[in-house]
């Protein structure tokens, strides 16, 4: 096993009790080619020997192997694992109901109703109701429920 592949595996003892089973690949990129085709490499931040590190990249990719969501940060910067739980939460809740998340949602708050759902199909799908939003002009704008 070579260097890179090694410390990857010295990662993973420190990152899961023993015994525990890593059900996702582990990727060792020694000459980086992977993390540049996913344009995942911090050009601005290197290591000692002037080669460029990996971004704190993150993608989710879904059931239909598709990205769904990207995060990147610089290398030198700490992902905020709550935001990451919370973006992952949504997109399960929106990819299960016909509906989106607000700014700042957080599971157990309201959504907001697509637009494509009619009020008639909305008093079905959602039972416990729904609230509306005007906007000053009157119009009904969105439609919001809890789940």
């Amino acid at each position: 096993m070579n260097l890179p592949a090694m410390s990857h595996v010295l990662s993973l003892h420190r990152l899961f009790k023993p015994g525990c089973k890593v059900r996702f690949p582990i990727v060792a990129d020694d000459n980086r080619e992977v993390i540049r085709q996913l344009n995942m490499v911090d050009l601005n931040q290197k290591d000692a020997d002037g080669v460029e590190l990996p971004s704190r990249a993150l993608h989710v990719i879904g059931p239909d192997k598709t990205i769904k969501l990207s995060f990147l940060y610089p290398a030198a910067t700490g992902r905020n694992m709550d935001e990451v739980v919370r973006a992952v939460e949504s997109l399960q809740t929106t990819a299960n109901f016909k509906v989106a998340t607000p700014v700042n949602w957080k599971p157990g708050e309201p959504v907001v109703i697509s637009p494509s759902v009619s009020n008639e199909e909305a008093k079905v799908m959602f039972p416990q109701g729904y609230d509306t939003v005007d906007l000053p002009s009157k119009q009904q704008y969105l439609l919001f429920t809890n789940l």
